[in-house]
C-alpha cells in the first residue's frame, strides 16, 4: 500500500470518528424532542410530515456533490427515519403484498426503520388507519402511463382520513425467475397494468409466451420463486424478497414510468413551503356549472395541478371532481379561491394540504 493511500484512508477513519459522534448528537436531540412532546397534550404528534420535508429540502439545496442528490436524500430519509424509531415506533401500512411498487415507496419516504404493515386491499389499507392499528397507510394513486386508480378515489368518498404527503416513484419492471436463461422461461406472471407497460417488449422478446394476471407483481414474484421454467414482471426489492434472478432490467417501454403514491393519515399538515392541497368538488349538471366552480382559482392566481372526474353513483351523469391545487390552505389566494368554490359546490370535501412530493 502506498504512503498517499495510507494517508487518505487515515483522514477517511478520522471522518468516520467525527460523522459517527454527529449522528448520535442527532440521535440524542431527537429524544429530547420526544420528551418535550410528551409534556404536551398531543403525544401522537411525533411525526410531523412538514418538518421532514423541509429537511430534506434544505439538504438538498445545500448539496454539492460529488454525492448525487439522490444518494443524499436516500441517507437522510434511512437517518431520520432511525431517529424517529428513537421517539416511537411509526406503523405505515401500505398495498401489499411484501415487495410490491407501494412497498417501496413506503420504504422510500419513511425508511426501513419504521414498521411496515402489509394489506391486501387500498380499503384495508384505509381502514387500519381509521382503527388507528397504524399511523400513516401508503396506497397508489395515478400512474404516468396507466392513469389514474380509482379504488383509491371512491375509497376518499367514503373516508374521513387527510393526505399528508405524497411519493413519486419511478417504476422499473425486471423480468425474475428462478432459472438462469430466458429461453427456458414458458409462463410470466405480471399484474396486467404491467403486461401493459411492458407490452412492445414482451412482443418483440416472448412473442408466445402464456402470459397469465395476477393482483400484484409482488405474487408474481411469489409464484415464481415456486414453479420451474417461469417467471415473474416485478421490481428489484421482489427480487431480493424471494430469491429470484433477474433476467432483464428495465423493460418498461417508457423509460419515464412513475407512480404517485399518497400517505393517508388522521392530522391536518402544516405548510412545508412546496404544498399542494386535494379536494373533491360537485355541481348540477348544469351548462357552464364546472366553469363557475372553477372561476375562482383563475380569479385567484392558483393553478390547478390535476382535475380527475368519476360517476357521483347517485344520480346519471352527474360527475364528482377530485382536484389537485398548488399551495396550502393557509396560503391566502388559495384560501379565497377555496372558500369561493365552497359555496357553489353542491358536495365538497377537503382532502388536505400536504408537502409536495420533492424531484430527485
Amino acid at each position: 500500500m502506498s504512503k498517499d493511500i495510507k494517508k487518505i484512508r487515515d483522514k477517511i477513519d478520522s471522518l468516520d470518528n467525527k460523522i459517527l459522534e454527529l449522528l448520535n448528537d442527532r440521535a440524542g436531540l431527537a429524544v429530547n424532542i420526544s420528551k418535550e412532546k410528551q409534556k404536551s397534550k398531543d403525544i401522537d404528534n411525533f411525526y410531523n410530515p412538514e418538518r421532514e420535508a423541509q429537511v430534506i429540502s434544505r439538504i438538498k439545496e445545500l448539496n454539492q456533490g460529488p454525492l448525487s442528490d439522490e444518494g443524499i436524500l436516500k441517507i437522510y430519509r434511512e437517518l431520520m427515519s432511525a431517529c424517529l424509531s428513537l421517539e416511537a415506533p411509526l406503523k405505515v401500512s401500505y398495498l401489499g403484498p411484501e415487495g410490491t411498487y407501494t412497498h417501496l415507496a413506503t420504504q422510500n419516504h419513511f425508511g426501513a426503520s419504521v414498521i411496515s404493515m402489509s394489506y391486501s386491499s387500498v380499503e384495508d389499507v384505509f381502514m387500519s388507519v381509521e382503527k388507528r392499528d397504524s399511523h400513516y397507510g401508503v396506497v397508489p394513486v395515478e400512474n404516468s402511463t396507466q392513469g389514474i386508480v380509482s379504488s383509491t378515489l371512491d375509497m376518499f368518498m367514503k373516508s374521513s382520513l387527510r393526505i399528508s404527503g405524497e411519493i413519486e416513484t419511478s417504476i422499473k419492471h425486471n423480468v425474475l425467475s428462478k432459472s438462469n436463461s430466458l429461453e427456458s422461461i414458458k409462463k410470466i406472471y405480471a399484474h396486467p397494468q404491467s403486461f401493459a407497460q411492458c407490452k412492445q417488449w414482451l412482443e418483440k422478446n416472448y412473442p408466445k409466451i402464456e402470459k397469465v394476471n395476477v393482483l400484484s407483481n409482488a405474487e408474481a414474484a411469489l409464484i415464481a420463486s415456486r414453479e420451474k421454467n417461469s417467471a415473474a414482471i416485478a421490481s428489484i426489492v421482489a427480487a431480493d424478497i424471494y430469491k429470484l434472478n433477474v433476467l432483464n432490467k428495465n423493460i418498461e417501454d417508457n423509460h419515464n414510468n412513475s407512480t404517485r403514491f399518497l400517505v393517508i393519515g388522521e392530522r391536518d399538515t402544516n405548510p412545508s413551503g412546496n404544498d399542494k392541497t386535494s379536494i373533491i368538488v360537485s355541481t348540477k349538471n348544469d351548462s357552464g356549472a364546472l366553469y363557475g366552480l372553477l372561476e375562482p382559482l383563475s380569479k385567484y392566481k392558483v393553478s390547478m395541478t390535476r382535475i380527475e372526474s368519476r360517476p357521483s353513483k347517485h344520480n346519471n351523469w352527474e360527475y364528482i371532481f377530485f382536484l389537485d391545487l398548488d399551495g396550502h390552505i393557509k396560503d391566502e389566494s388559495l384560501k379565497k379561491a377555496n372558500e369561493e368554490i365552497k359555496k357553489e359546490a353542491s358536495l365538497y370535501r377537503f382532502l388536505g394540504s400536504y408537502p409536495a412530493a420533492i424531484s430527485k
